[in-house]
């Protein structure tokens, strides 16, 4: 009987290692080299809440962290793993930006002209976005100088509200004693 000689090669292609970090106890990434390869998340499911995700659906369900991690493993290391696509950075146009101020002007009935925003005829200040981040500039502000915030939400809700100022002494001695609270009354009272 005659002879054949077989070569045997692995279907295991060498392949980088893959990194884990963990964001919190409920959710880990799993990098090779810089690129996002897979993550795990958890939630409330009784018997099966670990789960594989890639692209934000869910590839794999177990009932521990150690099976997800072998799982992505295992399919990494075969090429079996979905492709991990690149997240594309939101662009925001000036329009955007001025859509988000409007719906949150709009929640408190403030109005925007084109030197601020205003409440019945009295200038609150001005909230924009620049490079990407939030800000505010109080209209009586002394400084006029932008204070960050996390949002077109946060930004408006800082012009919502009242600025509280101490009285003069004066002021207080020219109120009649009804209008004056409690505290203040006492304060006069001394």
């Amino acid at each position: 009987m005659p002879q054949t000689i077989t070569t045997v090669t692995s279907c295991v292609k060498p392949v980088e290692e893959l990194r884990s970090v963990e964001i919190s106890f409920e959710d880990h990434e799993f990098y090779a080299g810089q690129k996002l390869v897979a993550s795990i998340t958890h939630d409330d499911d009784l018997t099966q809440p670990w789960i594989v995700m890639v692209n934000g659906e869910e590839i794999h369900r177990a009932n521990t962290f150690k099976r997800c991690h072998s799982y992505i493993t295992w399919h990494y290391q075969r090429g079996t793993l979905p492709i991990q696509e690149e997240e594309t950075p939101v662009v925001t146009t000036g329009n955007e930006i001025m859509v988000q101020i409007a719906d949150e002007c709009e929640k408190y009935r403030f109005e925007i002209l084109n030197d601020g925003i205003y409440d019945h005829d009295q200038k609150l200040g001005e909230v924009g976005c620049t490079n990407s981040r939030w800000w505010v500039i109080r209209a009586t502000s002394v400084h006029q100088q932008k204070v960050p915030c996390d949002s077109a939400f946060d930004a408006v809700w800082v012009l919502s509200m009242v600025e509280l100022t101490q009285p003069s002494c004066k002021e207080l001695l020219d109120k009649p004693f009804k209008q004056l609270t409690a505290d203040v009354a006492l304060l006069r009272l001394k």
